[in-house]
């Protein structure tokens, strides 16, 4: 419970923070503060206390859930991981945040970051890089990998890469590698859960994983991202991160989360690309069978295989045909990138027959590929396998990426043999083509939960001591409901609002101007946002116009004036971050300046002051219906009677209008304008409630005009 002493605490932290930054305590803070506090100082009860805040942006969420959890977390003697939806806030907290904290706030804790073995450098895999071993059995895996820089300037790269972490001025961390590193020169040496031989290899002592990876348990905070909590969850709990029983979550970015979990459960698998790894598969098969011989019965295993290859490499074949001639249908109308999604997720008898096939013999192949693994891992735990550690060493992270790959496949397989009737909800399962480098088009299936709040439910809200999660957008419609479906959320679980610092009315405008088209006519409404963008833009001032789709942003673009042109800066024209500093330069130059953006830019981006004076929006974000996992869902929905529009469309788009035009207000000084070039925001039911469900801007609605409404 949340005694006086621990209400003491946290209050002289936040008094003594404000006072040292000459700050004045703002409600929505300090009443996130007593919310975190409450919902932490209840963990170790029956049932994990658990608790979603909305807290807009100007708040000081960080700095609210920091003060209040980490005392309590320490007091409780558990582990506070704070887990992000990106990246660039996971080094903020890092880097800036928390040692802010603990400078002005008189807090002591200890930190760390957690990331996967990916973003870490891999010894193993650069002394064998370095060694020109191009016959490694892993990369006998990987022939047709474009390499986009030359051997030369890679061996180059990686001797850089140990010169300074010898030195100690690198830690082994790609993301703070001071120069961009290619991807396919970074593949080679880093690795993965499946490649990595862990406390067996001999360099692991000084693998900068595993360095990181032994901080967690000495720490009292743990800052993360969503991805590697859910890898977490996935092997039980406790492998990567400290057990869910003795931690307090925070999940700041929280409204990814659902979409994170699901994405993490799902499966694909390419029909022309998993036989070309067969094949491939058979030939190093082939040569590990000559260099491992009759080892620990390792021949007996690998003898087999040939046989099992053959066999799945048939079944693939006939499979074929009849994926094909699905995609085909719902390639007829002349699109490259259309799907085929079977309706209530359920696949043909026929087709679901010969899945079932592969799934055993996938299954077979990935017992027999284990089989061999372990006497791998003998060899490398000095047993008495028949194996020199040195072979072992060479072929344990190939035959093991073999054994994940099929056992992937064979989940895969299993999802598509099954029959979805007794699913609830069933499975989203269809069918996108995939170009190859030759032109061919591969089929691809996929297989993915249409929500992930049961998955959450169980292996997270349930295990855990306590959570918090957090985020400027968890309500729709003005509504927790959404996401609590999608999030998996009890009953139980608090549900707050916290209010935001901005006077809304006073620093911005939100306008609808009158039109003479919508987006239900594409065309029109294209000629239209071409008419009037000259109108409403100020050549003087730092704008950012939103598109729902590319193909219209682009089409805009190209019509406006060439004088008009030449002030924008188009999202997919240079990197995203090259794009924002060159926007911030001409601000800072006295030039104007106007940024064309997609639907990452309209969430996440940060342009306060006059970097960011006009936000326009070319129309109500609703997301595209023929996305197959989310048309699936509306069609569950639509089964059991409900409204898949109004349930679904219509909530995702009002939250995802409040993130675009959460880009214009960033602090209390901003000021600016919001125009909505769409006037369905007014002209219908839907649009009046997503209207009043937006921040309470000053309204400049114009009356009707022409054929819009």
């Amino acid at each position: 419970m949340l005694t006086a002493a621990h209400k003491e605490s946290i209050q002289q932290a936040y008094r003594r923070w404000l006072e040292s930054k000459a700050l004045r305590a703002r409600y929505g803070q300090r009443l996130m503060i007593a919310e975190v506090a409450r919902t932490v100082a209840a963990a170790g009860a029956d049932e994990p206390p658990l608790t979603a805040i909305e807290a807009g942006t100007g708040t000081g969420k960080t700095v609210a859930y920091c003060m209040a959890a980490i005392p309590l977390a320490q007091a409780l003697d558990k582990t506070l991981v704070i887990a992000t939806g990106t990246v660039a806030l996971q080094e903020q907290i890092v880097f800036k945040d928390l040692p802010d904290l603990q400078t002005h706030s008189g807090l002591t804790f200890s930190y760390t970051m957690a990331k996967g073995r990916g973003r870490y450098l891999c010894l193993a895999k650069v002394d064998a890089a370095l060694s020109a071993q191009q016959n490694e059995p892993l990369f006998a895996l990987y022939p047709d990998e474009e390499q986009s820089v030359s051997d030369q300037a890679q061996q180059q790269l990686w001797r850089d890469m140990l010169d300074r972490l010898a030195e100690g001025r690198w830690d082994g961390d790609r993301d703070l590698w001071p120069e961009q590193i290619d991807d396919a020169a970074w593949r080679r040496v880093t690795t993965d859960h499946a490649q990595c031989t862990g406390r067996r290899c001999p360099h692991v002592r000084q693998c900068a994983f595993f360095k990181a990876r032994d901080q967690i348990g000495k720490v009292d905070v743990v800052v993360t991202n969503h991805d590697l909590v859910l890898a977490d969850l996935a092997l039980g709990g406790g492998a990567i991160l400290p057990d869910p029983a003795d931690t307090i979550y925070i999940f700041d970015e929280g409204h990814h989360l659902p979409d994170k979990a699901r994405d993490h459960f799902a499966h694909s698998l390419r029909l022309r690309g998993t036989d070309r790894h067969l094949e491939q598969s058979l030939k190093l098969l082939a040569t590990a069978a000559g260099e491992l011989g009759p080892a620990a019965g390792i021949d007996r295993q690998l003898e087999l295989m040939p046989g099992i290859i053959h066999e799945l490499r048939k079944g693939i074949a006939a499979l074929r045909p009849g994926l094909e001639q699905l995609l085909d249908s719902a390639l007829a109308d002349g699109s490259r990138d259309a799907a085929y999604r079977f309706e209530h997720g359920l696949v043909p008898a026929a087709i679901r027959e010969l899945a079932e096939q592969l799934r055993v013999g996938f299954s077979d192949f990935a017992d027999r590929l284990g089989r061999v693994a372990h006497a791998l891992e003998q060899a490398l735990d000095g047993g008495d396998a028949g194996l020199s550690r040195e072979l072992a060493e060479r072929w344990y992270p190939a035959i093991s990426v073999l054994r994940v790959r099929a056992e992937a496949a064979q989940e895969l397989w299993y999802f598509f043999a099954r029959d979805a009737s007794d699913e609830q909800p069933p499975r989203a399962r269809w069918l996108a083509p995939i170009t190859a480098a030759s032109g061919a088009i591969d089929v691809e299936l996929h297989c993915s939960p249409i929500m992930a709040g049961g998955t959450l439910a169980n292996n997270l809200w349930s295990r855990c001591a306590a959570a918090v999660i957090t985020s400027a957008t968890l309500t729709a419609l003005g509504r927790f409901d959404r996401f609590a479906i999608r999030a998996g959320l009890p009953e139980r679980a608090s549900r707050v609002v916290v209010p935001s610092p901005f006077d809304h009315a006073s620093a911005a405008v939100l306008s609808v101007p009158a039109m003479t088209a919508d987006p239900g006519d594409p065309e029109g409404h294209t000629a239209m946002l071409v008419a009037m963008l000259p109108e409403l833009l100020d050549p003087a001032e730092g704008s950012l116009v939103l598109f729902s789709a590319r193909r219209q942003m682009e089409s805009v673009q190209e019509a406006l004036p060439p004088e008009w042109q030449e002030r924008i800066l188009m999202q997919g024209q240079l990197g995203k971050q090259e794009l924002l500093n060159r926007h911030r330069d001409r601000i800072d130059s006295g030039e104007g300046s106007v940024l064309f953006g997609l639907a990452s830019f309209a969430e996440g981006l940060d342009l306060p002051g006059s970097y960011c004076a006009h936000v326009v929006i070319a129309k109500i974000p609703f997301a595209v219906p023929d996305e197959p996992v989310e048309a699936a869902l509306a069609e569950w929905i639509s089964s059991r009677g409900g409204n898949p529009f109004m349930e679904i469309a219509v909530p995702d788009a009002a939250l995802k209008l409040v993130q675009a035009s959460g880009r214009l207000l960033r602090s209390e000084q901003d000021r600016g304008r919001i125009t909505l070039l769409d006037r369905r925001i007014v002209s219908r039911r839907y649009g009046r409630a997503i209207l009043d469900s937006l921040p309470p801007f000053r309204r400049e609605i114009a009356a009707s005009s022409g054929r819009a409404s």
